[in-house]
């Protein structure tokens, strides 16, 4: 292996991803991925140790002792710095205040400074942008659309967390009506019967009369935040990833109608990378100093 490979690490709310990434040829070394479940609720030293133990792991096929790695985290975070501002969130409470970069840091024995921080929903869009849907553009915008709504811009070959679940939309906020919970909630509102995830609802698709009228809803009202998401960043193409996004051929069309006319011919595009979006785009942050 040579100094192109450092690794990518996804950190959600209960599990932590990681695998040793080739940042030539922009593709994850597959036999070096690794995934376990996270207790997010563990006294800090646990949750440290947990993922230091997977970290160290996926080192043990590296064959130099120069070891980088980049870290999808969510927020809030310092980023630069390493400290968890992560509150009243049901994860990782306590870690609020502690440098994370400086506790693995200890943990892993190498130097903080080989530690890089970015927020989850950006590495998503940066390993898009870097190895997947969006590697043919300049500026592109990213949604993942799931449990919760994630958004991210991408420009000058960096993403950055847009934050945007919570912006005014309709009757409360975007999140509410781009995310499973309002799948869950509409099917109710149309059959009286409840659902738990989009993928029961994909898989009903043929033989569910309210199937069309949910999806064509979920399109219409995506079309409207990405008009607004649209004017302010002016991307050259959009993102869509997450759960949801796997039913995009069932919202499409609905999508597509609803952009405004000066929207119409910017490339919408399923991103290509899935699980592995995190991992190439955090491990990436260490592209400029390996490929100047």
């Amino acid at each position: 292996m040579n100094s192109s490979i450092v690794m990518g690490v996804d950190i959600g709310g209960s599990h932590i991803t990681a695998a040793l990434v080739d940042l030539d040829n922009k593709q994850i070394l597959p036999e070096t991925w690794l995934r376990k479940h996270i207790d997010s609720h563990a006294k800090a030293n646990a949750i440290i140790e947990s993922w230091a133990e997977l970290i160290n792991n996926v080192f043990s096929h590296l064959k130099t002792d120069d070891k980088k790695i980049g870290i999808g985290i969510p927020g809030p975070l310092n980023y630069d710095t390493g400290v968890s501002y992560i509150k009243n969130q049901d994860k990782y409470d306590t870690l609020y205040g502690l440098n994370l970069k400086e506790l693995l840091s200890k943990k892993l024995e190498i130097p903080a400074d080989h530690i890089r921080l970015m927020n989850d929903a950006a590495s998503f869009l940066q390993g898009e942008a870097f190895g997947g849907a969006g590697a043919d553009y300049n500026s592109v915008i990213g949604l993942t659309l799931g449990t919760g709504l994630g958004s991210s811009w991408y420009r000058k070959g960096v993403a950055h967390d847009a934050d945007r679940w919570n912006n005014p939309f309709k009757d409360t906020i975007a999140e509410d009506y781009l995310s499973t919970r309002w799948f869950a909630q509409r099917y109710f509102e149309l059959s009286g019967k409840k659902v738990t995830d989009v993928k029961t609802l994909v898989s009903m698709a043929e033989s569910n009369p309210h199937i069309d009228q949910l999806f064509e809803e979920f399109g219409t009202n995506l079309a409207a935040f990405l008009n607004m998401f649209i004017e302010i960043e002016n991307p050259e193409a959009v993102i869509l990833g997450g759960n949801i996004a796997q039913s995009f051929y069932l919202f499409e069309d609905a999508l597509r109608v609803g952009l405004l006319p000066q929207y119409s011919t910017i490339p919408i595009l399923k991103a290509k990378l899935g699980e592995e979006a995190i991992l190439v785009g955090a491990s990436s942050l260490w592209r400029e100093n390996i490929l100047s």
